[in-house]
């Protein structure tokens, strides 16, 4: 029997990871990028000895694949993609492509939202039980390439809708939906049901003694729920009601309760702030007991949790006024959820690349906690128009110094600055953490000249 070829398209963390694995299990293995390969891995390549090109996709090498494992980042409409489906060649993602070569406990978190901080919580709350754990997916190391020696009991996996759209045969043991709002529907022919079942892939192959744990007041994951009926272990999260079995919010505790155990703790003993950050703690501390973390560990990881950069993260303080870094915050969505944690009159920063963006679900939260908005973006005309009669004080700059100056200048000692921007960061910078990271610089920079 002659060796499988396997393709691997794009040439990122995902892609060479994805083509190590395919190497250790004896495929011939071709990796192709449009664009040109980051140094370290082209270098990780070449070491291994493993054929590739960059700059181009050479059609002929691509389309004798008998599998071609894509990164999230290519579309599907890329007419490449498009030859290798017509003429019926399995495309895979490297989640599906690692999976097969893992006897480990998979952990599956998605959403709109939130589906960082909830990853990193619930490996932080496995990993501080004594859980031999991987972190995976859409963040941290390649599945694929830690797959290789595959020493871990568990995998906590982050997944895009883009790295679902191309799982088939993956099962997760345990799968998080947080929330489901229109986002990335470029990719989705601009049909959010498109997108909605995107994210339903989450729960393609559960098994009835599988857990789901899911937000209970996100009508789209209601609504889909009711249509595909799955047989599920179901674990609802709510803010409004007192679910049993599932995790709710009630006079500021944190309560959940899965099988004969009950956790409670109260939300201000923990780092996360907000109505969203209740949402993912709740998710956490359900994937911890649904893997059987007693109590005590529970306890301890949500009090030691440090949650990653630029998602409603202290920058300094000057003046009294409290600097926050949200860059991270890239649609509508998440600014809600920022504003909705702000305790304090709030300035707010925000602009860049719009993504079709509808403000209007922040009209009561602007009104009742924003006293300044101050733009930062190439093009604000959209920002402007909508918030105008809405917002009292309103500023215009592409410069993020200018913006934090004019937060000191607008602020009072108890007000808080927000860089929470709602759209994405290409206009002036390379991605959101170079936004949120000249933020913080800046404000460093200020802290140290104000002493």
């Amino acid at each position: 029997m002659s060796v499988q070829k396997i393709v691997v398209l794009g040439g990122g963390e995902s892609g060479v990871g994805a083509a190590l694995l395919a190497q250790a299990k004896g495929f011939d293995v071709f990796l192709s990028d449009k664009s040109a390969l980051k140094d370290s891995y082209r270098v990780t390549l070449q070491t291994a000895g493993i054929p590739f090109e960059e700059g181009q996709h050479t059609e002929d090498q691509i389309l004798i694949a008998t599998e071609v494992i894509k990164s999230p980042g290519i579309p599907a409409t890329v007419p490449l993609v498009q030859k290798l489906r017509a003429q019926g060649t399995p495309i895979i993602s490297e989640i599906e492509f690692a999976a097969r070569y893992t006897k480990a406990k998979l952990i599956g978190i998605t959403g709109s939202n939130g589906k960082t901080t909830t990853t990193l919580l619930i490996y932080h709350l496995l990993k501080t039980a004594g859980f031999n754990v991987g972190l995976a997916g859409n963040i941290g190391d390649s599945f694929a390439e830690q797959v290789i020696t595959d020493t871990f009991d568990f995998y906590v996996l982050e997944l895009s809708s883009f790295q679902l759209d191309d799982m088939y045969d993956t099962h997760l043991d345990v799968m998080i939906l947080l929330n489901i709002t229109p986002d990335h529907l470029d990719r989705y022919g601009y049909d959010f049901q498109n997108y909605v079942a995107s994210k339903f892939r989450v729960l393609q192959n559960a098994q009835p003694n599988d857990q789901f744990i899911y937000f209970a007041e996100s009508q789209p994951i209601l609504d889909g729920l009711a249509k595909r009926q799955p047989v599920v272990d179901r674990l609802p999260i709510s803010l409004q009601t007192r679910v049993a079995p599932g995790g709710y919010l009630a006079d500021g505790q944190l309560i959940s309760q899965f099988k004969e155990h009950t956790f409670a703790i109260a939300q201000a003993e923990t780092p996360l702030r907000g109505p969203h950050n209740a949402i993912n703690m709740l998710a956490a501390i359900l994937a911890a007991q649904s893997v059987s973390i007693t109590n005590e560990a529970i306890e301890t990881g949500l009090k030691t949790f440090q949650n990653a950069a630029h998602r409603l993260e202290p920058a300094g303080t000057i003046n009294g006024i409290t600097f926050i870094n949200d860059s991270k915050a890239t649609n509508v969505d998440s600014v809600f959820y920022a504003l909705a944690s702000m305790d304090a009159p709030t300035i707010w920063i925000a602009g860049g690349q719009d993504k079709g963006n509808d403000y209007s679900q922040l009209d009561d939260l602007v009104r009742q906690k924003v006293k300044a908005l101050i733009c930062l973006g190439v093009d604000n005309h959209k920002l402007i128009d909508y918030f105008g009669d809405k917002v009292s004080a309103i500023y215009e700059t592409q410069q993020i110094t200018d913006a934090i100056a004019k937060g000191l200048e607008w602020g009072q000692t108890g007000d808080v600055v927000l860089l929470s921007p709602a759209c994405a960061s290409f206009d002036l910078f390379k991605n959101y953490e170079d936004r949120g990271n000249q933020f913080k610089a800046a404000v460093k920079k200020l802290m140290m000249n104000d002493e």
